[in-house]
């Protein structure tokens, strides 16, 4: 966490330093690191602020602009009225949403055993029992989840936003944290289902994240 660790390295090997929010740095080991530490400083990126359109364009008049800004008194009244009306309470019984017993004939399935629900019960129990137990990822299956998920799901729509290799690993373990997707998937992977997380959590990464735009 203070961002001082030793890792065991020989000349001429690569090390990749990673951290959500910061780009990444590659640093290749040269004999002159061996005799001193070695200092990285990650660069923050760059967080897109929403654009705000403002609409109307104050006049410096209060009264005006209080009058065109502020709600009505019309419709402040009738959101108080409900208001009160939500939060009182219940006075008078709900009705009833059966249907009374003389319009409903006889009942054929009386006595009968539901053979269908039966079997969705029993498939219910079986699904239960097949599925693997999920459990916490350790960095190893962290890693070869992701080399997975490069291997087996289209990235494609992360590279029409300009994403680059860089970018789009970047992107990999925002999502594999926040969605907690090789904890979830990685012993019942499906790429349909991983495919769709990873579009849940390019929505929000989007939103704090640059991007250059879909390319033609």
């Amino acid at each position: 966490m203070s961002g001082k660790f030793e890792i065991e390295a020989k000349e001429n090997d690569e090390i990749r330093f990673v951290k959500e929010g910061y780009y990444r740095i590659d640093k290749k080991i040269t004999g002159d690191d061996f005799n001193s530490p070695l200092n990285i400083i990650l660069k923050r990126m760059e967080i897109q602020i929403p654009e705000v359109k403002i609409k109307y364009k104050p006049t410096g008049n209060l009264a005006r602009d209080n009058q065109h800004l502020n709600e009505s008194r019309k419709l402040q009244s009738l959101k108080s009225n409900l208001e009160d009306y939500m939060k009182s309470p219940l006075y008078q019984p709900l009705p009833s949403n059966n249907i009374s017993k003389t319009f409903t004939g006889h009942d054929f399935n009386a006595g009968q055993v539901n053979v269908l629900g039966v079997l969705s019960a029993v498939a219910g129990l079986v699904n239960k029992a097949t599925k693997p137990k999920i459990t916490k990822a350790n960095y190893n299956e962290t890693q070869d989840f992701l080399k997975r998920v490069r291997s087996q799901i289209n990235l494609g729509f992360l590279k029409k936003y300009g994403m680059d290799e860089e970018q789009i690993d970047t992107f990999l373990l925002y999502a594999e944290k926040t969605r907690s997707l090789a904890k979830r998937y990685r012993k019942d992977f499906q790429v349909s289902v991983v495919e769709y997380e990873l579009k849940i959590a390019f929505a929000e990464y989007s939103k704090t994240n640059k991007l250059e735009g879909t390319k033609e």
